[in-house]
């Protein structure tokens, strides 16, 4: 059984037991159950049920491993040329480290 889930404007693929990188959850805490109720689509053995926008009832349980955490460091290069003018940037993305226990459809 899987579903998709959107969590913080994503769309993610979620089985029991899965480990998902999210966007950031604010005031989230280590060990914390979060509760998604936005399923776009729920496959039930075979039986595939899709919402029209989201699945009535349909519900992923998942439990915060990691409330923040940085992703890699992403550069941005900016130039323009024969202008003698070049800017290097970067940032590191935050992510929350959740595991999946429960899809209930």
């Amino acid at each position: 059984m899987y579903a998709i889930a959107e969590i913080n404007g994503q769309q993610f693929k979620v089985e029991e037991g899965k480990k998902l990188f999210v966007h950031h959850i604010q005031n989230a805490e280590g060990g914390q159950t979060v509760e998604f109720d936005r399923i776009l689509l729920v496959d039930n053995n075979g039986a595939i049920t899709v919402g029209a926008p989201t699945v009535e009832g349909a519900k992923v349980v998942c439990e915060v491993v990691s409330p923040l955490v940085k992703g890699e460091k992403v550069l941005v290069f900016k130039k323009k040329r024969r202008k003698g003018y070049q800017k290097l940037n970067g940032h590191r993305q935050q992510f929350s480290e959740i595991v999946v226990k429960q899809v209930i459809a």
